[in-house]
């Protein structure tokens, strides 16, 4: 049986660029997961020479 993942994009607020995809465990409880997706935006924003501010998170929907 396979873990559940969820995945995310993080995206560059002043262009609507995706910069970045993350993936998840999906059985992680939400606050372990934007634990998770606050480090990875920190790191984001700093290898891109971007602030914090710029960058935002949000989960890709398979879509039907």
């Amino acid at each position: 049986m396979e873990t559940p993942v969820k995945h995310y994009k993080f995206v560059n607020s002043k262009t609507g660029n995706i910069i970045y995809y993350y993936s998840v465990d999906g059985t992680l409880n939400p606050e372990k997961v934007k634990e998770q997706l606050d480090i990875i935006k920190a790191q984001v924003a700093v290898n891109n020479g971007m602030f914090l501010e710029t960058v935002y998170w949000e989960e890709l929907k398979e879509e039907d």
